[in-house]
């Protein structure tokens, strides 16, 4: 029989403090009356914007406010909520543009989320992840030969404003259309005009079949700012917990730890190198600690982060540059010399580096990658010695000869990345030694055209190639077949 306690029906309630706004200061707010607050909190104001708590002493706390202030005034109400800041996640992000709290900005429907994930969340820990051995192809010559990234890394792109870094990115964004991999674009502090001509080649290149944007513009809060690139991982991890492979675009990181410093001085926090605060190195590290690769009883997902960081004249030994450089697993250094040579994307050889190496690239990739890093090396010098009008043997000119060609092979036009079979093709026919011969015209017209001659000529070759990823005796064969049959036509 049911007692009289079970058939009483207790009502829901929440029990929340209350506090009142005593100061506002550039997206930062003073509140008190929250003795019971903690670090990270929620808190809603009166006309429904929300806030964090980021500190507080015996008097009050101090909240940064997640979007507009205008609408907040001193004494208004402001009530704790249970829980940290979470954010909308699932499928339907995909093709959509929102913003640091996952609020749609496209103007289409609303998104129907499939679950909510907490924005700082701790990364994965050792015994949850697996080594990184697959390759994430980016359809970008040099970075796929010599500079191999794979699915889990942390690859830093470092170099001054306007010199590419985006471009990379966006290009390797372009490159994984019809692949298995998601991608995320998370735009802090920078202008709208930039954003609004990424946004177009995204458009162009049909790249919102697989790509999220999140965008905290120059224009918005601080808060915004500083929490959209936690919001892109939240929104990264659940996908690669459900066994998917994610890429994510931090542009950029400078102007992320700019707007941190900017909040910690308004907090009235203790300024420490260059005005940032004592965590600055923490803002980083929590961030870029969540990408990796996880093991197959967790899924098998991965998330790889793609952090971009601006330098003033080169100098990579800024504070927050060697922070990030410290964190990642390798950079790609964006020379601004050989920029303005007309030399892109413009990476410096000397300076780039990936630590995971050779051992995500596929077969083929690693035989013909092998050796170029030394060959680019000794023609820069040579062209050195050239300008000091030293006289140069037979073999030095030779070696400027093929240094020429493999500059040629490496430039590459924007937002135009190729497959990883042209890009086996282009650089056999190099280590073959058969395009030291040719003139200017005539390997440029090498370049655009004999890859799609070959697939009209011997598709089952390329097919084959697709398979193998392997330069097989079968693939040898074709490739020097192909290469007699195109250089007889051209002559015709």
């Amino acid at each position: 029989m049911p007692t009289q306690l079970e058939n009483l029906h207790i009502p829901q309630f929440e029990i929340n403090e209350v506090g009142v706004v005593r100061d506002i200061r550039r997206g930062i707010a003073l509140v008190s009356g929250l003795p019971s607050c903690v670090y990270g909190q929620l808190l809603r104001f009166g006309d429904g914007t929300k806030g964090i708590v980021m500190g507080f002493n015996q008097k009050e706390a101090m909240v940064i406010i997640l979007g507009s202030e205008v609408s907040i005034s001193v004494g208004d109400s402001v009530v704790s909520l249970s829980g940290l800041l979470n954010v909308p996640v699932g499928e339907g992000f995909i093709g959509r543009i929102v913003n640091a709290l996952a609020d749609p900005l496209d103007g289409k429907d609303e998104i129907i989320p499939t679950d909510s994930y907490p924005v700082f969340r701790q990364a994965p820990g050792v015994m949850e992840r697996e080594p990184v051995v697959d390759p994430l192809l980016t359809g970008i010559k040099i970075i796929d030969l010599v500079i191999p990234i794979g699915r889990g890394q942390r690859e830093l792109i470092i170099g001054d404003r306007q010199t590419g870094k985006s471009t990379i990115g966006v290009d390797t964004i372009i490159n994984q259309a019809g692949g298995d991999v998601i991608c995320i674009y998370c735009w802090i502090g920078g202008p709208q005009s930039a954003l609004k001509k990424i946004l177009n080649t995204f458009y162009q290149k049909d790249c919102f079949k697989h790509t999220i944007v999140v965008t905290a513009s120059a224009d918005t809060s601080a808060a915004e700012q500083y929490i959209a690139p936690y919001t892109a991982a939240a929104l990264g991890e659940y996908f690669m917990y459900n066994g998917r492979h994610v890429l994510i675009v931090f542009d950029d990181l400078t102007k992320h730890a700019w707007i941190y410093r900017q909040m910690s001085l308004l907090l009235e926090r203790s300024p420490g190198r260059e005005a940032y605060p004592g965590d600055i190195f923490y803002l980083h590290s929590q961030l870029l600690e969540r990408a990796g690769k996880l093991k197959s009883s967790r899924g098998g997902g991965s998330m790889t982060f793609f952090p971009i960081a601006e330098t003033l004249q080169g100098d990579i030994t800024g504070y927050i540059q060697t922070n990030i450089i410290s964190i990642t697993d390798g950079q790609l250094y964006i020379s601004s010399p050989l920029f303005h040579e007309g030399f892109k994307p413009a990476i410096d050889f000397g300076l780039s580096v990936s630590r995971i190496g050779s051992r995500v690239q596929y077969p083929a990739i690693r035989e013909l990658g092998n050796g170029l890093r030394l060959e680019y090396a000794q023609y820069r010098e040579m062209l050195r010695m050239t300008k000091l009008r030293t006289r140069l043997s037979n073999e030095a000119l030779d070696k400027i000869r093929r240094g020429g060609v493999l500059s040629e092979i490496l430039v590459q036009p924007a937002h135009q990345p190729i497959c990883v079979e042209e890009e086996i093709v282009l650089f056999y026919a190099f280590k073959r030694k058969v395009l030291e011969t040719l003139e200017p015209t005539q390997l440029e017209y090498f370049i655009k055209e004999f890859f799609t001659y070959l697939k009209e000529r011997d598709p089952q070759l390329v097919n084959l190639l697709t398979r193998e990823k392997a330069l097989t005796a079968q693939v040898i064969t074709g490739l020097n077949k192909a290469l007699i049959g195109f250089f007889r036509e051209a002559q015709t």
